[in-house]
């Protein structure tokens, strides 16, 4: 079940150890005919059990920014795979078995509430009784760029050293673009798509970022080819802490990387409505633009005290993307597009002024 778009660090990283430990994927699929976007976030904390914030949970954002969260406290029903994009999460349910993937049908039979996702398929069920509210969904997915030019190596999101354990938390692209073709049920609307543009990520560690941005969109007008992923924090790194970001732009089969090893970058983020990005490389340079007036939805986010609200986030971030290729004393404009169906997002504290910063390439 390995695609031959997968990225490095697609498998569960956690080692059983009793150290704390928390590993988070996101699927986004964004309708660009019906202007809206479903986002599901889901989360393992401390899965060996026993600990005050063992448990999973899943999250949606769903149309107009609504929300739904639930809780799975019981890590044994929780399971993944460690050489592949696997996992899922179980609540009720009339399967007594070990937890594990299952037949589409034989989900649908007998799992009342959670979920399964893979690289190619995503399904669950989610209601909440507070409220009444409730999700369902099946689609499959056709990943079209992992992480990488499309017809070469994948490559990890935070370079090669990140395979070693020297920068908390890590951080994957699990697939910058892909197709997803299905249906999804919010609270009584049914929302039936195909090829529609979808996108994954995930991750995973024992430290927790202080504070962090992030952009991303893969459905830009008149773009069908174009996905974005832009996002930066402060992480540790060993027994020191740095703040960096990146831009990632995946066009014409073409993946373009401005990552703190190999270009410059400076970032403005305000604390809330405001996202801009300036980098160059060697060949190329980029500039990248959000905003939205949008309040957006506070979201939950692991910390070390577990899942709490900790983030903000709307799909109805405006966003202009422009592309050049550096030729000698002017740059010459490769792409230019606007979407305003980006995802956005600011998290982690403080947040009360405008967060200027600049990195210079870094070996480390």
């Amino acid at each position: 079940m390995v695609h031959q778009l997968q990225t490095p660090h697609s498998g569960y990283h956690a080692d059983g150890s009793n150290q704390r430990f928390f590993e988070g994927w996101y699927y986004r699929v964004t309708l660009p005919e019906a202007g809206e976007t479903f986002a599901y976030m889901y989360s393992i904390d401390d899965p060996q059990g026993g600990q005050p914030t063992s448990g999973g949970a899943a999250q949606i954002l769903g149309p107009h920014d609504t929300y739904l969260c639930r809780t799975f406290p019981d890590v044994r029903k929780f399971w993944a795979w460690r050489q592949t994009l696997g996992l899922g999460h179980w609540g009720k349910t009339k399967w007594h078995r070990q937890a594990q993937y299952l037949h589409p049908d034989t989900f649908d039979t007998y799992i009342v509430e959670g979920y399964q996702a893979t690289a190619t398929w995503h399904q669950g069920k989610l209601y909440d009784p507070g409220t009444d509210r409730y999700c369902l969904w099946q689609y499959e997915i056709q990943p079209r760029y992992g992480w990488g030019d499309r017809e070469g190596m994948q490559k990890p999101t935070a370079g090669w050293m990140s395979f070693l354990p020297i920068f908390e938390p890590g951080w994957q692209i699990l697939m910058a673009h892909g197709w997803a073709t299905g249906w999804i049920e919010w609270n009584g609307d049914r929302y039936t798509f195909t090829k529609a543009p979808a996108y994954s990520e995930k991750n995973w560690g024992r430290a927790f970022p202080e504070k962090w941005f992030w952009i991303q969109c893969n459905s830009f007008d008149g773009e069908p080819d174009l996905a974005l992923t832009s996002g930066g924090g402060r992480r540790k790194v060993l027994w020191w802490d740095e703040s960096v970001a990146m831009v990632g732009i995946h066009y014409g089969g073409k993946f373009y990387e401005f990552v703190p090893w190999s270009a410059e970058i400076e970032w403005e983020i305000a604390p809330w409505g405001f996202w801009r990005l300036r980098s160059r490389n060697q060949h190329y340079a980029v500039e990248l633009t959000a905003t939205t007036n949008r309040p957006g939805k506070q979201l939950r986010a692991p910390t070390e005290g577990g899942l709490i609200p900790f983030c903000r986030d709307t799909m109805y971030g405006k966003v202009t993307l422009t592309l050049f290729q550096r030729r000698g004393d002017r740059d010459r404009i490769i792409l230019e597009a606007t979407s305003s169906q980006a995802g956005v997002e600011i998290g982690g504290s403080p947040w009360n002024q405008v967060w200027r910063s600049r990195s210079e390439p870094n070996l480390l």
